[in-house]
């Protein structure tokens, strides 16, 4: 499905001192790669890309499942290592499996977990799937992990910052607990960008080599009267 690309190193320039002096080491500004092509995934990989965000058209039977399944009382909270090639995934929302495009959406969820371990070379990746009425991680953070794999299959998509309207420093307890609409986080609330349903994205962590102070700065988003609950799948690295 992809080529494996090595991971690149952070640019070096040679110092023009002589003595005890070291290179400096650049490190680009972080930026975003948003494409509709599922090989673009790969993008990951390049030393300033810290979101590939992979935009797709819904097919209608996943969103009629999706929607009917939301509108339901049944829930789903499942937190599993899983093998993609022999892992019976049919199991993981048996209370709706009888719904028209439950096939479908499982479909997709097998395709999304071989592309993860495909690109990362795994012989495992967790999988985490949920429905939602409220926000999971409501304050913009980093997640400390090397790469997450997002996808909202209904409901209000995750929020996230272009590095430009960020102030890292007030990130976590740098903030003293002031809402991030209080803090100076946010140096321009209109650059607010949101993943829509069913759009992948793949976002570098704290933990990814060379990323540290540069993970994606995203968080959850409230749901609305409109919108109440949400179904979302996360992939990580086993």
């Amino acid at each position: 499905m992809f080529s494996r690309v090595p991971l690149s190193q952070p640019i070096s320039v040679p110092t023009v001192f002589s003595g005890p002096f070291r290179p400096v080491t650049i490190r680009p500004e972080t930026k975003s790669v948003i494409s509709s092509r599922f090989a673009d995934l790969v993008r990951i990989y390049e030393d300033d890309v810290n979101l590939c965000l992979i935009t797709r058209p819904m097919p209608r039977d996943i969103e009629t499942f999706v929607s009917t399944a939301l509108k339901g009382r049944a829930g789903v909270e499942i937190s599993t290592p899983v093998d993609p090639y022999h892992y019976d995934f049919g199991r993981l929302w048996p209370q709706v499996a009888e719904l028209a495009g439950y096939r479908a959406w499982l479909d997709d969820i097998i395709l999304l977990c071989e592309a993860f371990a495909e690109l990362f070379g795994l012989n495992q990746v967790g999988l985490r799937l949920r429905t939602l009425d409220k926000a999971m991680c409501p304050r913009f953070h980093v997640d400390r992990v090397p790469v997450r794999l997002i996808c909202s299959y209904g409901g209000i998509g995750t929020e996230w910052l272009p590095e430009y309207a960020i102030n890292r420093a007030m990130l976590g307890m740098g903030a003293c607990r002031v809402p991030d609409n209080q803090s100076d986080l946010i140096t321009d609330a209109t650059a607010i960008r949101q993943m829509p349903a069913y759009t992948i994205g793949l976002m570098k962590g704290e933990h990814w080599e060379g990323n540290e102070g540069r993970g994606l700065v995203h968080r959850s988003p409230t749901p609305t009267a409109v919108q109440p609950r949400r179904l979302i799948m996360t992939i990580d690295v086993m």
